[in-house]
């Protein structure tokens, strides 16, 4: 379904006495606002087409109906997410769960919806039906040189759609690993997988990306291929200037530094993106922001420093997407959370004094560079992201409309209150 223009702007009209009080006092505390605003107009999130639905858990899945069944469903439910933010005009398509069956009704619904194609995903941490080779024991690193070559096909293969619909980059994740020591060989399953990406990243056209994703467990509980950021910075390393890191937030064991992984990634040029999400105790995969709202703010301040000292633009130089499973909240209704999260993150770094900092660092003046950051991140800049959004034709508060217009009731009645979207 589609919304009317005309309901979002009765909406806004509605609420545009309160928001103008509100960002009234926004402009007169917060320096270089425009600049702000401006910025958080061009800044686009993706979403994965396998985000529409309710997630899962080991013990069960609790589909909420009104689920999209197929990549056409998907898209117009990512289309009805960036007519209430206009925050979310990519979508990032997880192959073999939405292959397009006709490339150009697909890239024409994508245009209706004002979407790009965004990171093209591979699947190798699940077997398919009719697969000739397992990837019980890996895929990229498999010792079986058969099943290694299956995978790279695979990764070959979702090269060739994303080149059809106009992507330009490929999410590589491996869940090979091993669950008991001495059931691999670190050094063979390194170079295995090193070998196996080399045949891929010599299928990207030159215009493409490889990104890298890293994981410290799971599903394997004693190593994982790709471990960490330094690991995937080898391979990226390796394999060329095609090849980048990319980060999904919940990827760490706990309380590590990802800000610090990020400023060295840019650093080093090597940083290709991220997947956003929160978690509390491991890869738990909750709405961005939800649950170390302060450590988001730290990773967009090193985000804008890193990529501003290195002249990049904030809106393409890095893949920007959500990775979150809506296991008991309305996932539409969690993904416009998540990308609220993030644009308030982004919207405070954007607002740090770098110049003040950068005394206050040069001074070793500690308390100073605290109050800097902190001053920051407890500036409330929510006004500025609705500002973002007025100005583009979006909702002041997408939330509170896509529920005023009971959108879920809508997509039940038009899909079935069993309809499960297709992925995790």
């Amino acid at each position: 379904m589609q919304i009317d223009k005309i309901k979002i702007a009765d909406f806004n009209t509605k609420n545009l006495a309160k928001h103008q009080q509100k960002l009234n006092f926004s402009l007169d505390t917060i320096s270089n606002c425009e600049g702000i605003i401006a910025k958080l107009i061009a800044f686009q999130i993706a979403i994965p087409s396998w985000a529409l639905g309710t997630g899962g858990t080991r013990f069960g899945r609790f589909a909420g109906g009104g689920e999209p069944s197929n990549l056409e469903e998907k898209m117009a439910d990512i289309g009805l997410l960036h007519s209430l933010n206009d925050a979310s005009g990519a979508i990032s398509l997880h192959i073999p769960w939405d292959i397009p069956e006709d490339y150009d009704a697909i890239k024409k619904l994508a245009q209706q919806y004002n979407l790009k194609f965004d990171a093209v995903n591979s699947n190798t941490f699940q077997d398919q039906p009719n697969q000739a080779h397992s990837y019980k024991f890996g895929s990229l690193q498999n010792v079986n040189k058969a099943v290694r070559q299956q995978a790279v096909a695979h990764n070959i293969e979702v090269i060739k759609h994303g080149v059809a619909l106009g992507s330009d980059a490929l999410t590589v994740w491996l869940a090979d690993g091993s669950s008991f020591p001495g059931q691999l060989n670190f050094r063979q399953a390194f170079e295995n997988t090193l070998e196996s990406l080399q045949e891929i990243y010599a299928a990207l056209p030159s215009n493409w990306k490889m990104f890298v994703e890293y994981k410290a467990f799971e599903p394997n509980f004693y190593s994982n291929t790709v471990a960490d950021w330094g690991q995937s910075y080898m391979y990226a390393s390796k394999l060329g200037k095609q090849a980048f890191t990319l980060v999904d937030l919940g990827h760490h064991l706990p309380n590590a530094n990802i800000e610090q992984i990020v400023s060295l990634l840019l650093m080093e040029g090597k940083l290709g993106g991220f997947h956003f999400n929160d978690s509390k105790y491991a890869d738990d995969d909750l709405t961005a922001g939800s649950i170390k709202p302060y450590q988001l703010f730290l990773i967009f301040n090193e985000l804008v420093e890193g990529m501003d000292a290195k002249g990049m633009n904030h809106h393409d130089g890095l893949g920007w997407m959500i990775d979150a499973s809506h296991n008991i909240k309305d996932p539409l209704e969690d993904l416009l959370q998540s990308v609220e999260a993030i644009m308030i993150s982004y919207a405070q770094a954007l607002s740090v004094d770098r110049a003040a900092l950068k005394i206050a660092q040069q001074e070793n003046d500690v308390v100073k560079c605290q109050e800097i950051l902190q001053e920051a991140f407890r500036t409330d800049v929510r006004p500025l992201v609705a500002e973002a959004r007025l100005r583009a034709g979006a909702a002041l508060n997408p939330v509170q409309l896509y529920r005023d217009l009971d959108i879920r009731k809508a997509l039940i009645q038009q899909r079935g209150a069993k309809s499960i979207s297709t992925g995790l």
